[in-house]
C-alpha cells in the first residue's frame, strides 16, 4: 500500500544553546494511505510536537515530512494554505463549534467559504452526518447536543472538504466511554469508506486499541511500535503493557 505520510530523521529543538530543549530526535516512520494510527507516550514525550510538525502547523529543526508525495517544508505560504485546505482536517479535544450557528451550518462552513454550490454542500453534509449518526441533529445548536454528538459534528466539519488525512489531538479526552467508542468506530468507518488516513494523539489505551498501529514516543524518540492482529481486547492489553514499560499513565476505559 502507498505511503501517505513519510517522516525522515525529524528533529525539533526549542530555544537556543544553554536553554535548548530537544523535543524530537531523529524520528522516522511511514503511515500508509487509509491507516488509523495512534501516537502515545508519557507527558513531555513529544507527541503534540510531532503532530504539529507532520500536520504543517510547525516546522522541524531538521528532517523531512512528505505528505502525498510532497515535501511540505518546500511549500511557500500560499501553497501551504491550499495544501492544508485540500489535504488536511483537524480535530481537537475542544469541539470549537460556533454556538450561534446550527449544526448543519457549522459543518457546511468550510464549503460555504470555498463558494461551493448549495446542492453540493447539502449533499456532503447529509452524507457525513448519516455516517456519523447525527443527521437528526442538523437543525439544533451546539449547546443542545451531548459532548459526543458535538465531537462527531466537529469531525464532520473537518471531513467536509474531503481531506486525505485527519489529525486528531486527544479527540476523546472530553468524552465518556460510550461517546468515545462511538467516535472511534466512526474513525474506523472513514478509513474504510473514504481511505482517509487518521493520525491520533492519545493517552487513552482504549482509544488506541481501535487503531491499526500505535507508535510510542519516549524522550522525543520512537521507542516502540505495535500493530493490531484484529483482536481489540488483546491489542488493548499489549498497549497497556507497553505504557507500563514506558512509565506512562494507564487509562483503562475499555
Amino acid at each position: 500500500m502507498a505511503s501517505m505520510i513519510e517522516v525522515k530523521d525529524l528533529t525539533k529543538i526549542f530555544g537556543q544553546r544553554g536553554a535548548a530543549c530537544r523535543a524530537l530526535h531523529e524520528v522516522s516512520f511511514e503511515i500508509d494511505m487509509g491507516a488509523f494510527v495512534a501516537v502515545m507516550g508519557p507527558s513531555g514525550s513529544g507527541k503534540t510536537t510531532l503532530l504539529n510538525i507532520i500536520s504543517s502547523i510547525d516546522k522541524p529543526t531538521k528532517g523531512r515530512v512528505i505528505i502525498g508525495g510532497r515535501e511540505i517544508s518546500t511549500l511557500k505560504e500560499k501553497e501551504l494554505a491550499l495544501f492544508r485546505r485540500d489535504m488536511i482536517g483537524f480535530v481537537f479535544q475542544e469541539f470549537n463549534l460556533l454556538d450561534n450557528m446550527t449544526i448543519r451550518d457549522n459543518i457546511a462552513l468550510p464549503l460555504t467559504l470555498n463558494n461551493k454550490k448549495t446542492e453540493e454542500i447539502l449533499r456532503k453534509v447529509r452524507e457525513l452526518t448519516v455516517l456519523f449518526g447525527i443527521d437528526d441533529q442538523l437543525d439544533k445548536y451546539p449547546y443542545q447536543l451531548s459532548g459526543g454528538q458535538k465531537q462527531r459534528a466537529a469531525v464532520c466539519r473537518a471531513l467536509v472538504n474531503d481531506p486525505k488525512i485527519l489529525f486528531a489531538d486527544e479527540p476523546t479526552g472530553a468524552l465518556d466511554s460510550k461517546a468515545a467508542s462511538e467516535l472511534l468506530a466512526c474513525f474506523q468507518n472513514i478509513t474504510n469508506k473514504y481511505a482517509t488516513t487518521v493520525v491520533m494523539v492519545t493517552h487513552d489505551a482504549s482509544a488506541a486499541s481501535y487503531c491499526d498501529r500505535v507508535l510510542f514516543l519516549k524522550d522525543g524518540m520512537i521507542s516502540s511500535k505495535l500493530e493490531t492482529n484484529g483482536n481489540a481486547k488483546e491489542f488493548f492489553k499489549k498497549i497497556l503493557n507497553m505504557i507500563a514499560l514506558l512509565g506512562g499513565e494507564r487509562n483503562e476505559r475499555l
